[in-house]
């Protein structure tokens, strides 16, 4: 009877079943005191990365980061705002609980300082959390220099070592250094360097950052050039990428130099526009646009109309995209493979996982462009979701999950990834284990990913999708060069074009290799999709430009 009667109950009870709605919160804008770009000492907006939820920003020399106020901090959403870390803060109690525009819009007995010290992580918090990861670089910047024109040196922070050149036959014991901000533009340096003049054995000086009240001992070395150089010069270099290339260099403070270039095979001058030149204290890096691949040119950089010496640089020719007109296509045995028989692998899918179980998610389509293009296709692989998936890489089987290296060797500099798509999503109805805030996921419409990104990483990326030792791509990772993303959850049913912009992080690097990743569900790594969702893709080339 007991039994009865619980069962009676137990199938009268109300489950509270419905979803929590998905309102995602993130950092619209973030600026903190002595905002600077990480190039140029003028203020510039920070980095937001929406995908992975980081934020990078640059500080100069004037401010202490242990203690750095946050002047604003605009969220998209009212989302309340949690330092995760109370620790940072100088008053966690005073820390605003929700974004805001300046420090005019809330309470004056707030206290927005941070210890930045390290990257500081806040969690945005609406029906879900959201972890943002915020990241501050103080750029400490130190200028030398000898009768008033930039000092060719080497400054050793590690050791507190700086040696300044001269040419061969100087007076060492009359040297007329007019600038030493070892301790960077605000800082501070004792005895004054300005009023010495004999360098002929090292120096010693106490050096403290504007916000130190203790100092270090530096030692400054002054030599004679090494055998074989000199400062006649004041570019120091170029760096050729496909269409564009950096000439920087030294130059005397209060001066913009004049950057002029020419095909080798011609005789008429370019002059590089002065918004294409920037400069930071006593150096400038001149951007040079529009250049043909796998052509050498010549440059010449000068002053006040006094031209230097010509020099030269090749550009770099530009790669094609191998087999991005999905053309070529084999089938071995049941699985399909997005190569000629015969030919060694460019592009990799997670087909050899899923052929013989659930049919191929990657397959050769006649609906197409021109000929043929790919079809992803996300399915129900019985214990676990299947995303449709084509990549440059390689797949293999780690048990029931996806052990996969991303990336092929290039080294081309391209400026966006070209290429036409359609999609078709369909409901996520399918969640992975172990997958946090992302299982609130469920019931909303599917979202198709498409990236390119340009590594200088010694090898390619080892992506594991297993949750019990998931290892995903880091769009953030130091190695990547440039980067360009692409993700809808719109239904385009013919084909459409669509251009990936490559934004380039560094300069004066040069790729390993090119990782191009597209799915017809974003979070198939963590087995989240709708099956039925369908991603076409046709005529994938890259852009030089």
């Amino acid at each position: 009877m007991l039994a009865f009667i619980a069962g009676i109950i137990s199938s009268c009870a109300i489950e509270n079943d419905i979803p929590y709605p998905i309102v995602e919160a993130s950092i619209e804008s973030i600026t903190v005191e002595g905002q600077r770009g990480a190039d140029q000492n003028t203020f510039t907006a920070a980095t937001i990365n929406k995908s992975a939820r980081t934020v990078t920003l640059y500080v100069n020399d004037g401010v202490d980061i242990s203690h750095l106020q946050i002047l604003s901090l605009k969220t998209n959403v009212g989302a309340e705002l949690v330092v995760d870390n109370p620790d940072v803060c100088e008053n966690f109690s005073k820390f605003p609980t929700s974004g805001f525009a300046s420090l005019d819009s809330i309470p004056l007995s707030s206290n927005t300082r941070v210890d930045f010290t390290n990257p500081v992580t806040f969690t945005l918090r609406t029906y879900q959390d959201y972890k943002w990861k915020v990241t501050v670089n103080q750029i400490i910047q130190r200028d030398i220099e000898i009768d008033g024109m930039p000092a060719d040196c080497v400054i050793d922070t590690y050791t507190r070592k700086v040696i300044i050149y001269v040419e061969k036959g100087t007076d060492l014991t009359n040297v007329n250094i007019t600038k030493m901000n070892l301790g960077g533009e605000y800082g501070r340096v004792s005895p004054d360097p300005t009023l010495k003049k004999d360098y002929s054995s090292p120096s010693t000086f106490n050096v403290s950052c504007s916000w130190q009240e203790y100092s270090y001992e530096w030692t400054v070395y002054v030599e004679d050039y090494p055998d074989g150089e000199s400062s006649n010069s004041s570019s120091k270099g170029a760096f050729a990428m496909t269409s564009r290339a950096t000439v920087s260099g030294k130059v005397q403070s209060g001066k913009t130099p004049n950057v002029e270039y020419r095909k080798d095979s011609e005789t008429l001058w370019n002059t590089v526009a002065s918004s294409n030149i920037s400069i930071s204290g006593n150096t400038f890096t001149a951007t040079l646009t529009g250049l043909s691949a796998a052509t050498k040119y010549k440059y010449r950089v000068g002053t006040d109309g006094n031209m230097g010496e010509e020099q030269s640089f090749t550009t770099v020719a530009a790669t094609p995209l191998e087999n991005g007109s999905m053309e070529e296509w084999s089938l071995e045995g049941k699985q399909y493979n997005p190569w000629a028989s015969g030919d060694d692998s460019f592009w990799g899918t997670g087909n050899p996982g899923a052929a013989a179980f659930i049919g191929n998610l990657t397959t050769p389509t006649d609906d197409s462009v021109s000929g043929k293009a790919a079809l992803l296709e996300t399915k129900n692989a019985i214990i676990k979701l299947g995303a449709g998936n084509i990549f440059t890489g390689d797949f293999a089987l780690d048990g029931l999950n996806g052990l996969l290296h991303f990336g092929r060797p290039f080294s081309s500099f391209p400026t966006a990834l070209r290429l036409y798509y359609k999609y078709t999503p369909a409901t996520i109805n399918m969640i992975g284990d172990d997958v946090g805030d992302l299982a609130n996921l469920k019931g909303e419409t599917d979202i198709c990913q498409i990236y390119i990104a340009l590594s200088d990483k010694s090898e390619p990326y080892e992506i594991r999708n297993n949750p019990k030792n998931r290892q995903l791509f880091d769009p953030n990772d130091e190695n990547i060069i440039a980067y360009g993303e692409f993700s809808s959850s719109e239904t385009v049913t013919s084909y459409k074009k669509l251009e990936i912009p490559l934004e380039y992080r560094a300069t004066g690097r040069t790729p390993k290799y090119i990782i191009i990743v597209a799915s017809s569900s974003k979070y198939g790594d963590y087995y989240i999709g709708g099956v039925g969702s369908k991603l076409w893709l046709d005529e994938m080339e890259l852009v030089y430009e």
